[in-house]
């Protein structure tokens, strides 16, 4: 009796699923296909993936893969918008060594693809915004300032039509309102302990240099009492006509009128720009610093720039040339404007420069002495001795330091008598 086998029959739904995975193994292949097209172009692969990286906060790994890129490929199309990336890692990974990496790269950038306009731009901006980030209050280092008020003026000098200009500009506002504020408490310290030439000395560039700060009225007539305090009223109404004239909508306005009467000076109209700029300011509604925000400035570690003006032109000039060309490196050199006397530093067109006060000085003599047969009026040419300028801060540094040893020396002598009283 022979034995049937009996196999199992194929039913019509194995065979629908059969067609299925075919059809499905089809597309993959062909998917596969496309991407193995693309791959033909690796270093846009290795920018793709490495970009990605540094956008999903991987930036280790994404700087890797860059740099494979432009170590493997140093002629792709994609090597500048690498190194570009790259930069951005270390601005976006932030901290000091980050950012002063990210300042590197960017300058790298700057100077092997300045032929890119718009990508150097940004870069010149990021190195302005590396140095912001780092900056620290007024009264501590402002070497940070310092940089970033050179780099964005340096940008507004090279790129002033550009996108950013605006925000450039602001930027440059708030970082002059630090230094500015730095200065002024400096200043104001000279001037409550009674030295008058330490103050005006501090007060003279930078009422020149920053007349958008916030409490520049303030200075012009801090600076103008140091003239009068010094018997030099004549020179100090010119400070007093600049609040009236350049500040119309200040509180300290009615008190400079009154000494300008005291001192038998006519009283300067308002400029109508000032008053525009001072009308649109308090309109954008300027911030003053109240009780609440001193006190969380103690805590934060960053300087607040609310108080800083929205509008008006900052100054473009460097330090070390406030009446030159902002774009050429060279020495200082200014026009005297006081009777009878050598000036200091001039910050902006037609600004008069004045000597800094001496006390007990008399009328129409300068810091160093009378001019043997010089005019009163006479406009002399002079040249700023910058290693003076270093000698003063060098010494007021060394007499502070001077004062502290003395003081703790006295408190020690203080605390050994006390414990010697003690049975």
């Amino acid at each position: 009796m022979s034995r049937k086998t009996h196999r199992p029959s194929i039913t019509p739904w194995l065979l629908a699923l059969l067609c299925a995975s075919l059809l499905f193994s089809g597309c993959g292949r062909k998917a596969k296909t496309v991407a193995q097209g693309d791959s033909a172009e690796p270093d846009k692969v290795l920018y793709d993936r490495g970009l990605e990286d540094v956008n999903r906060g991987k930036h280790v790994i994404g700087r890797l893969t860059l740099q494979t890129l432009i170590a493997t490929y140093p002629d792709s199309e994609y090597l500048a918008k690498a190194k570009l990336a790259m930069a951005d890692s270390y601005y976006k990974e932030g901290g000091s060594a980050g950012l002063t990496q990210a300042i590197a790269e960017y300058k790298d950038f700057i100077t092997f693809f300045e032929f890119l306009t718009d990508e150097a731009a940004y870069a010149q901006m990021q190195v302005g915004m590396a140095h912001y980030r780092r900056m620290e209050k007024p009264d501590r280092d402002r070497t940070w300032a310092r940089l970033a008020e050179d780099e964005f003026q340096r940008f507004l000098i090279k790129y002033p039509d550009h996108t950013r200009a605006a925000e450039a500009e602001q930027r440059l506002r708030e970082v002059q309102e630090v230094l500015a504020e730095g200065d002024y408490r400096i200043a104001r310290y000279y001037f409550i302990k009674g030295s008058v030439r330490a103050a005006g000395g501090r007060l003279l560039e930078m009422v020149e240099r920053y007349p958008l700060y916030s409490n520049a009225d303030r200075s012009l007539m801090m600076l103008g009492e140091c003239f009068e305090k010094s018997e030099r009223g004549d020179i100090g109404a010119r400070y007093y006509a600049r609040v009236v004239r350049d500040y119309p909508l200040s509180e300290l306005v009615p008190e400079a009128r009154a000494r300008l009467e005291h001192l038998g000076v006519p009283v300067p109209q308002p400029d109508p720009a000032a008053l525009e700029r001072m009308t649109r300011e308090k309109e954008e509604g300027r911030d003053k610093q109240s009780l609440l925000r001193r006190a969380w400035g103690m805590v934060k570690t960053s300087p607040d720039v609310s108080t800083a003006a929205r509008s008006g032109k900052p100054n473009l000039h460097p330090p070390a040339q406030p009446g030159g060309d902002p774009s050429s490196p060279g020495g200082i050199t200014d026009v005297t404007a006081a009777p009878g006397g050598v000036s200091g530093s001039t910050g902006g067109p037609g600004a008069q420069a004045e000597s800094v006060p001496a006390t007990g000085a008399a009328p129409g003599a300068s810091p160093s002495g009378p001019t043997p047969g010089a005019e009163p009026s006479s406009y002399q040419l002079v040249q700023i001795d910058p290693k003076k300028a270093k000698a003063i801060k060098r010494k007021e540094e060394e007499d502070r330091k001077r004062r502290e040893a003395q003081e703790k020396k006295q408190k020690e002598l203080e605390e050994s008598s006390s414990k010697r009283r003690k049975p």
